[in-house]
């Protein structure tokens, strides 16, 4: 296309793109026009992978109606099979189960037919690369290219396992003081009427236990019971659901699903990406670990954590490690400074859920975004129901029609509850924006974005600045030492993150390519777990126990690499969103609240949805400077605190050593 019709083309996607879905289509029309006028007979072909099926038909325009009226259906045969998730996820019934199983066939089915007519074109031909670039994601089945039988399987696994892991409780401590590494289970001679009291849910009750019990062996029995109760339970079921993921890999032309799901950062090098970024961050985390590790030798003793070791990982706060929030109050590098954790204003002011959802949604509003819809009030779940089970680990939804979007979640009211509201919120914020987009390009630029939005806010709703804004914060220690506390608070959030959320998929990968047999499944999780995170488990483990099942992902089955690249890329966008702000001097106190650029430059690129490779979206975000994932202000961002840490760990150890991953040495 030569100069003139490029121009032309992007003035009319640029006047009615506004027209949403329809405006989408003309535009996509008339560039089709343009191609076909400038370029003629010419083939044009761009090179890609085999992988993606393209059949023989060439007729351009009628693959154009093939997508307009693809995408009419895709919306409605969407919305049916979010409404039975969403049924199910609120409302762990039988019934509820098996009209999801149900409703999933359906879908599948329409799914397998769009996908036949879809490559029976020979896409890779067309001249318009929106249009390629549709039919590229269209020749992509997924599970759906599974033989019924086996779909089915796969389904009902998938059901099962989150419903073991929704479901799962455990007994109080003090119906079990003692722990030993040969207890599974409450003794033989436990009453019934005790049993009955095995009630404690993961949220809120043993969350709330880890955050603030110090006792050792308490935290080591929760810490156990809970894997028994969940991951455990399902390890055969996981098997199974690999192999079955595998065989949908392999007919979509992929090795494997781990493969398969890379594919949508449409990197070659991302891999090694991933990898060069860890070592960017590894000295940061290294140094943070060395800290809190000396601090919690201080509390609990030498004989349970060596200096030169890894940490226990039931100490840290979070059922899993991954983040170390809980650990603030006594670790805190200057005692006396105002707390940075508002759960006690929170509880004070007598803070509802709702008031959260408000606080977060004015943020979003003062931004010049999108305020949420009315069924968004109507329908979210946002507090834990009395009279029934539903899977509590929060989340946001979009019913695919333009106006349904809600959140799942079981709040509590703490300030970590509060950040996770906005995360979520930033979903739905995304979806909104992208609404006007065919349903195919309805995702984030790469799953990381998505992630990355509602906690590049957080980096803003944090500060001591904003929280005294919103009345959460009395008083700003607004010096040296000050600083180095709230750095700190960041730290024990992002920071100690980093390794869990890169080793999670590597794990993963590991199992779908073959890598890592069945039989050594859980000892190669705390392989991992101690090479990156540098934390052991307080009781021996086993290939009796399934460790990784005991975190959400693992049977909701959903990509975790997505966070590890969500955790480097939110403080590029938190850095580019500064800068249209205005905003001057350290980056780690800037708020970009209120602020109509700030939020212009982000509606810029969240409108676009997946319609563009992520790069090109980086590229927007970051005014041209870079297309690429880059740690650097991260590292800018927690330089104060980098440079403080050093100083701690002059005379200590970083890293750790250990003989056994599967025992505290």
């Amino acid at each position: 296309m030569n100069m003139f019709h490029n121009e032309l083309a992007q003035a009319i996607e640029h006047k009615l793109l506004s027209m949403g879905t329809t405006g989408f289509w003309i535009v996509l029309l008339c560039t089709f026009t343009i191609t076909s006028t400038s370029l003629g007979a010419s083939s044009n072909n761009r090179d890609i992978s085999a992988k993606y099926v393209s059949g023989d038909n060439p007729d351009e325009a009628e693959g154009f109606e093939f997508l307009q009226t693809y995408d009419k259906r895709a919306s409605q045969e969407c919305y049916l099979s979010v409404l039975s998730n969403w049924a199910y996820a609120t409302n762990l019934t039988e019934e509820n189960k098996q009209n999801l199983l149900e409703r999933s066939l359906v879908y599948a089915e329409f799914q397998k037919e769009a996908w036949k007519n879809a490559t029976s074109f020979a896409w890779k031909q067309f001249k318009n690369p929106s249009t390629r670039r549709l039919f590229k994601f269209l020749s992509i089945l997924g599970t759906a290219a599974l033989p019924t039988e086996k779909l089915k399987e796969l389904n009902e696994i998938s059901a099962s396992m989150e419903d073991t892991y929704s479901t799962s409780k455990i007994c109080p401590y003090s119906l079990q003081v003692v722990i030993t590494d040969e207890s599974e289970n409450l003794d033989d001679d436990k009453s019934s009427s005790e049993e009955e009291n095995c009630t404690l849910s993961l949220e809120p009750d043993i969350t709330r236990i880890l955050k603030k019990s110090q006792n050792y062996d308490e935290l080591a029995y929760v810490w156990k019971a809970w894997r028994d109760s969940s991951g455990k339970k399902i390890r055969k079921r996981y098997e199974r659901f690999v192999e079955l993921s595998n065989d949908a890999a392999r007919l979509n032309g992929f090795a494997d699903m781990g493969e398969m799901w890379r594919e949508s950062y449409e990197s070659d090098t991302f891999l090694e990406d991933l990898e060069n970024l860890w070592k960017q961050l590894l000295p940061l985390y290294e140094n943070l670990h060395a800290y809190v590790r000396r601090k919690l030798i201080s509390k609990y003793g030498n004989d349970k954590i060596r200096p030169d070791g890894p940490i226990p990982a039931h100490l840290l706060g979070n059922m899993w490690a991954q983040d170390w929030a809980g650990v603030q109050e006594f670790t805190e590098p200057y005692p006396g400074k105002p707390s940075l954790d508002v759960t006690p204003q929170m509880v004070e002011q007598n803070m509802t859920a709702l008031d959260m959802f408000n606080i977060s949604e004015e943020f979003f509003s003062s931004l010049g975004l999108k305020e949420m819809p009315p069924p968004f009030w109507e329908h979210s779940v946002i507090e834990k129901p009395t009279d029934r089970e539903i899977v509590c680990h929060a989340s946001a939804w979009d019913f695919c029609n333009g106006k349904d979007y809600r959140i799942k979640q079981c709040t509590d009211i703490t300030m970590q509850d509060l950040i996770t509201v906005h995360h979520e919120m930033g979903h739905i914020e995304y979806y909104l924006q992208y609404a006007d987009q065919p349903s195919l390009f309805r995702e984030g630029a790469n799953p990381g974005f998505h992630e990355a939005v509602g906690d590049v806010l957080a980096l803003s709703v944090s500060t001591p600045k904003h929280l005294k804004a919103i009345s959460l914060l009395n008083e700003i220690a607004d010096d040296p030492e000050g600083d180095i506390n709230y750095l700190y608070s960041i730290a024990l959030d992002k920071i100690s993150f980093l390794p869990f959320g890169y080793l999670m998929d590597l794990w993963r990968w590991g199992i779908f390519s073959g890598n890592t047999s069945v039989e050594e499944m859980n000892t190669k999780w705390w392989e991992l777990r101690l090479k990156y995170q540098g934390v052991c488990p307080p009781v021996k483990r086993t290939e009796e126990d399934f460790d990784p099942g005991a975190k959400y992902h693992i049977p909701g089955n959903t990509p975790y690499i997505r966070y590890f690249v969500s955790f480097v890329i939110q403080f590029q966008f938190h850095k580019a969103l500064c800068e249209a702000a205005g905003h001057e001097g350290p980056l780690y106190k800037c708020d970009i609240y209120q602020s109509k650029e700030a939020g212009k430059l982000l509606s810029q690129v969240l409108q676009l949805g997946s319609s563009k490779p992520w790069t090109e979206a980086m590229k927007i975000m970051t005014g041209g400077k870079t297309n690429k994932m880059d740690a650097a202000p991260i590292i800018e961002y927690f330089d104060p605190l980098i440079q403080w840490l050093k100083e701690q760990n002059k005379n200590y150890t970083l890293g750790w050593t250990s003989n056994d991953p599967t025992i505290c040495p």
